[in-house]
């Protein structure tokens, strides 16, 4: 095999792979699940936007704390999330990352600095703030991330968020997962500015836009905003340009997009596919190996949903338990 021609190690690059492809399986088996009506509640998958999460969050380390979305299942995995507890919780099934209790849209690991995914629009801005803030008053290097799609950029709690970050020079990232759609509204007709780094200049923020279907591009970039935020720069906004392949929740028929729209985001926008033609190309991988991967991840999440089926739902008593924290 030849040399890697990637700034990133081997071990790096196959264990992006890992996660990205970890990513897409488990969501399209959701897709299937859900489909089936074997799944409680919603789900918003978030299948063809894994190079931003995962090029995101291998500068992170379990301190450093993470805000989600309602798309928030490849954050989780990238964070290091185990995946059988996700699915349980998904499942809504004891011993579920939140034991049954939060559902997709509330999967939380505090222990992998993952706050929390959240059913509120732009709702997990001020929370990074926080974290970042108790991060600084403790002298910890530590960093707090923000992830917000297109709407809820036009969310008051975000746009105070970035003031308050950039006042009080707090070591957080904001990451505008921007994938073209605000639920079924266009971004080009919803946002007055044509990139978000126009938003962090407003605040005196730096800011830098990224085509989030290149891992490289937002491995590289994060970085560079990570590191600075963690040395005492402040904070920064990173807009990662990407595509989803399902719609805004599973059901939505997404009769906005536009003809042969879908087909080409799979066919020519597909991260995945990109990345892993880059490692073969590039001499890091062969096909076959990164078949062999795929074979074991798909396997862990046929394990990871039999699990979930199997697992007992939750009990009346456990309707009071993690509800008070007592100090």
């Amino acid at each position: 095999m030849a040399g890697n021609p990637f700034p990133q190690s081997r071990e790096q690059l196959l264990q992006a792979y890992r996660t990205m492809r970890t990513i897409r399986e488990f969501e399209d088996r959701l897709h299937v699940d859900f489909g089936r009506g074997d799944i409680p509640g919603f789900v918003h998958l978030y299948a063809g936007e894994e190079a931003a999460a995962t090029g995101v969050m291998m500068h992170l380390g379990d301190g450093d704390r993470i805000a989600s979305t309602h798309r928030g299942h490849g954050h989780c995995i990238a964070k290091g999330v185990d995946v059988m507890a996700m699915m349980k919780e998904i499942y809504g099934k004891q011993g579920g990352a939140c034991n049954g209790k939060g559902g997709s849209m509330h999967i939380a690991d505090l222990d992998k600095g993952m706050m929390g995914a959240n059913g509120i629009v732009g709702a997990g801005a001020p929370l990074a703030c926080g974290a970042a803030l108790a991060a600084k008053f403790r002298g910890k290097s530590e960093v707090a991330v923000s992830f917000v799609g297109d709407g809820a950029s036009n969310q008051g709690t975000f746009l105070e968020s970035l003031n308050l970050a950039a006042v009080w020079n707090l070591p957080v990232v904001f990451v505008v997962e921007n994938n073209g759609y605000a639920e079924t509204t266009s971004r080009d007709y919803g946002v007055a500015v044509d990139s978000y780094v126009d938003r962090a200049a407003g605040f005196g923020l730096p800011g830098v836009t990224v085509d989030g279907t290149d891992f490289f591009a937002v491995h590289e970039s994060a970085g560079e905003i990570i590191h600075r935020a963690r040395t005492g720069g402040g904070p920064a906004l990173l807009e990662c340009k990407m595509v989803r392949f399902f719609g805004h929740f599973e059901g939505d028929a997404q009769t906005y997009r536009g003809p042969g729209e879908l087909d080409d985001i799979r066919a020519n926008q597909d991260c995945l596919k990109k990345f892993s033609a880059a490692l073969i190309s590039g001499g890091v991988s062969t096909e076959e190996e990164l078949k062999a991967m795929d074979r074991e991840i798909a396997a862990l999440i046929e394990r990871s949903v039999a699990e979930a089926k199997a697992a007992p739902l939750p009990t009346l008593a456990d309707l009071t338990t993690d509800v008070y924290v007592a100090y």
